[in-house]
């Protein structure tokens, strides 16, 4: 479910899916990671300068991340062992995420998918029960940043402290 520009907007259940997140074939998904925030960072392409700057800024905002506990899954239709070469050349150590087979499934899902056969810069904040809290489609060309996500995780934050307490 998604709006009619393509990306799936807060409020939706996120949908599940599991995708090699290393050549060995270990499979890794959002559903892993309940209770958690989930930061899904679609992407056209490794080795794009674009790509390669925003997936290593993420990976430079990780102590931030952390203090909200929120994983960061990087997905794009290249494969494992393009993303293990890219993630090593670039210092990545979150997961990249092979929609590969068949190309760019979740990213449909997502609705974060080009009619160019790659995935949208994209990227959606899943809360800790699965409900996409944010989501923001970014022009190819532009590197969407990190201040968004923090946003996102913040009013989450701040949600379940007043939920809670």
């Amino acid at each position: 479910m998604s709006d009619p520009n393509g990306l799936i907007q807060p409020g939706r259940s996120a949908p599940g899916f599991t995708l090699a997140g290393t050549p060995d074939g270990h499979q890794v998904g959002p559903e892993q990671f309940r209770g958690r925030p989930v930061v899904l960072a679609f992407y056209p392409a490794d080795w794009s300068p674009v790509c390669g700057d925003q997936m290593s800024l993420y990976q430079a905002a990780k102590p931030i991340l952390d203090q909200y506990q929120a994983v960061v899954l990087g997905l794009s239709v290249d494969n494992i062992w393009s993303h293990r070469a890219f993630a090593e050349s670039r210092g990545i150590e979150f997961p990249l995420l092979a929609d590969f087979e068949p190309k760019g499934e979740v990213a449909r899902r997502y609705g974060a998918y080009t009619p160019g056969g790659e995935a949208a810069r994209a990227l959606v904040v899943i809360d800790p029960a699965g409900t996409v809290a944010w989501s923001h489609l970014s022009p190819p060309e532009i590197n969407p940043g990190a201040d968004g996500i923090i946003d996102a995780l913040d009013r989450l934050a701040n949600d379940r402290k007043v939920t809670v307490g």
